[in-house]
């Protein structure tokens, strides 16, 4: 079983580093994900613990098959019973490859490249978390490292290299896109900086007289350095570049209200007549959004209203419906909030004082039978 999983592993970066193969990143998150099944499987087996599947009914206890065979435990059962700490980096990393497995397999075939570029740091990082499992459970003669070296390559060695790269990574699918953000984003921040997770290179150019036991590409970490050469190395990553971590800001999504649904929910949940006038006069004074025909209209308040830039419109938060149900769920909070009387969403009258232009319920509709004007003596009464 072990021997599977190096093969499958080796197979796994053969095809990363060959880029005439149309789909080689699918290739190589396939077969790593291959590579760790079987090593996970083998610690198992060689620990004589039960991996297989079984179904209860009642007191009956049966094994479950397929095809005859029975069915065995899958890669992400065996990770959270190999990593049960949910923050373990090592653990974030493979349930990461295999959420984008169960994305790309069959899809995205054209944009493997961008797909490899974008998440380069997490396949380094699970092929070095693949070695150091490996090593650690079945001795260092297991190890890869004389069947798997630096490729030759110059990716981001040259400048014109570098802004290939980046282009191509500009150019992954929106939902692509959006999944390394939302997970990266759900991740503790020490989990999201350890390279068991996430691993990457700032590579220089050696310009030391040259040692002949030396190799031509060694690798320093971090932790091995003294605070002088820490420093050194924190400046160089800072030198012309800006980290930013990327963030997914919602325009248009699930939940969001458009005006008239949101006065009505407003008015569900308030005694009162709510509208959408009552609405615009309530944005306006509490400022979630710009107004109409400002150059900004994206400069909203996030938390209450977001920007629909397709439709040039905007749509409204939960989070804003509760806040107008709260300030507007007493007569005097409607009144400091709206600068109106509140109308009794049942009977249509006005609470407390009216304002001077109110119109009087009774002319708000036209009468019916059911519906006759009051008498003087009851207009003098209200």
């Amino acid at each position: 079983m072990v021997g599977a999983s190096r093969d499958e592993a080796q197979l796994a970066v053969r095809l990363y580093n060959d880029s005439s193969e149309v789909r080689s990143f699918e290739g190589f998150v396939v077969h790593m994900h291959l590579a760790w099944l079987y090593l996970l499987h083998a610690e198992l087996t060689r620990d004589s613990i039960d991996f297989r599947y079984w179904r209860t009914r009642g007191r009956a206890r049966r094994l479950e098959r397929v095809d005859g065979e029975p069915k065995r435990w899958d890669l992400a059962t065996c990770v959270r019973h190999r990593w049960p700490d949910k923050a373990a980096a090592v653990r974030a990393n493979l349930e990461f490859f295999v959420a984008l497995r169960n994305k790309i397999e069959h899809r995205y075939a054209r944009e493997q490249q961008a797909l490899a570029v974008a998440v380069s740091g997490q396949s380094q990082a699970l092929l070095l978390n693949y070695e150091q499992e490996l090593t650690g459970q079945f001795g260092t003669g297991s190890s890869l490292a004389t069947r798997l070296r630096f490729p030759v390559f110059v990716g981001s060695f040259t400048d014109e290299g570098e802004r290939t790269l980046r282009r191509l990574r500009s150019q992954l699918p929106v939902p692509l896109r959006t999944f390394i953000a939302d997970y990266d984003a759900g991740l503790d921040a020490s989990v999201a900086r350890d390279p068991r997770y996430d691993f990457r290179l700032r590579v220089l150019q050696e310009l030391a007289p040259k040692d002949p036991d030396a190799l031509a590409v060694q690798f320093t970490r971090y932790d091995d350095l003294t605070d002088e050469q820490r420093a050194a190395v924190e400046a160089i990553g800072r030198k012309g570049y800006v980290v930013v971590r990327e963030q997914k800001r919602p325009v248009v999504g699930h939940g969001l209200l458009r005006p008239t649904q949101a006065a009505q929910a407003v008015q569900d949940r308030i005694p009162f007549v709510f509208n959408t006038n009552h609405f615009t006069t309530a944005w306006k004074k509490i400022g979630v959004r710009p107004k109409v025909g400002d150059p900004h209209p994206e400069r909203t308040e996030e938390k209450y209203c977001l920007y629909d830039e397709p439709h040039h419109d905007y749509g409204y938060t939960e989070a804003y419906i509760a806040k107008l149900a709260r300030e507007c769920a007493t007569e005097a909070g409607f009144r400091a909030l709206l600068g109106t009387a509140p109308r009794d969403k049942v009977t249509g009258g006005w609470v407390g004082s009216p304002p001077l232009n109110a119109t009087p319920p009774w002319r708000r509709s036209a009468p019916s039978a059911a519906q006759e004007p009051p008498d003087m003596d009851t207009m003098r009464s209200a």
